[in-house]
Order: C-alpha cells, then structure tokens, then sequence
C-alpha cells in the first residue's frame, strides 16, 4: 500500500511509497516521450481564445484550488496548465495498476505530478494524499466524469477533497473548432492542430452562499453550461 505525497521537512512535498508501485521503464518509456514531445508540440500550434473575464478566472492563483474539466477534454490540460497555471504546481490521482503507470509517466513528461491511488482502500489513502497536496498550498487537477464514466457525470466523491479543505473549484470549458472525436465512453476530443479553441471557466466556491455544501448535481450543471458539445 502507498501512502502517497506527505510534506516533508522543508514544507515541500516528496513520494512515500511502501509496498508495489507500477511504474514505466525501458522502451515503453521512450516511447512516452516521444508522445510527450508530440503533445507538447502540437499543443502550441493550439490557437486558445479567452476574454478578460475568462482568462482572469483561469488564471486566478491566490489559493489552492482543485482545476475541473471533463474527461474528453484532457488532450488540452497540459496546455491548459502551460499558459494559465504556470504559477502553479498540480497533482492530478492516478490508478496505481500498469494502466496508471503509462499516465503517470506520461504526466510527468508534461509538467503534471501524479498522486498514485485507485478506487479501493488505497484510494481512500490517496484522497488524503491530496488534502495534504491542497494543505501545502498546490492545485490538484480532477476529472469528475473519470477514468470510466458515465460520461458528464460528477460523482459525488470528487468533492470531498474541496469540501475539507475548504477550496474553490476552477471549472474548465472548452468549446472546439476541427476536432476528431473517437468512439471511447467519453467521446474523446482530439483537436486538429492549429484548431481555435474557444475557453471558458467557472469559479466555484466550497460551499454555497448559505453554508450549504456544493452538491455534485451543482457541479455537474455549471460543468455542461461552459462545455458545448457539436
């Protein structure tokens, strides 16, 4: 079992991992950095649009705050991260399962820092991972609607890290110009390069004005409103 991040002495964040961790090595990693570079390349032939008011909100860095977006707009988050969080460290959870190994190397080869962890107990354990990540005073990325589905559902789950640690959520929208949709659950977005890609972003709170807690069906809601669909 893995305990995930815990802050170490100098108030940064380090790894402590006991028991099995799957990690990438050898070829396969060559070959994920060569995706990598390929991302990072066509990323930037991207054309991102974004008015005052939307950039101010992406780019909003005056606390901790858990970065949202869909799971079929994932091809754009290291972009995303580059131009508009690059102030900003993000952890993002990954399986700890071979399949979460490719991810997780290929996060790291984009400027994302992986927190490993699953949907078991090891899962629970790496939700307190990343309080600890938001008490350190870094942002964590999630995909509500992640890694299976359904698709623009928001499980309940995902807020419980928010809610402890009293943190605003930065939702991510992203209307697409050409862009390939492949046939996986979420529909999956793969822009063509040099595509317009239109952006739009929610701030929400925590809590509601009343000192109610956000309830996922809220989330859900203002998630859909910045996310058209073709």
């Amino acid at each position: 079992m893995a305990a995930g991040p815990r802050l170490a002495h100098n108030g940064g964040l380090q790894n402590e991992v006991t028991g099995s961790v799957n990690e990438v090595r050898g070829w396969k990693y060559a070959v994920l950095w060569l995706l990598a570079a390929l991302l990072r390349v066509w990323g930037r032939t991207l054309r991102f649009e974004a008015d005052a008011e939307t950039l101010a909100r992406l780019t909003k860095s005056d606390e901790p705050a858990a970065i949202v977006i869909w799971h079929n707009r994932l091809f754009l988050s290291a972009e995303i991260f580059r131009r508009y969080r690059f102030r900003r460290r993000v952890f993002g959870l990954v399986s700890a399962s071979k399949d979460g190994a490719w991810l997780a190397a290929f996060y790291r080869m984009i400027g994302l820092t992986p927190v490993r962890g699953s949907s078991s107990n090891f899962g629970r354990e790496a939700g307190k991972a990343l309080i600890e990540v938001m008490r350190a005073g870094h942002d964590i990325g999630i995909t509500p609607d992640g890694p299976r589905g359904p698709l623009y559902e928001v499980e309940p789950g995902v807020l419980v890290v928010t809610r402890r640690n009293n943190a605003p959520m930065i939702l991510v929208g992203a209307e697409f110009g050409p862009a390939k949709r492949l046939g996986s659950w979420d529909r999956f977005y793969i822009p063509w390069p040099f595509t317009r890609i239109k952006m739009r972003c929610t701030v929400l709170p925590a809590k509601n004005a009343d000192g109610t807690k956000l309830g996922a069906a809220e989330v859900r809601a203002a998630l859909r409103a910045i996310n058209p669909d073709r």
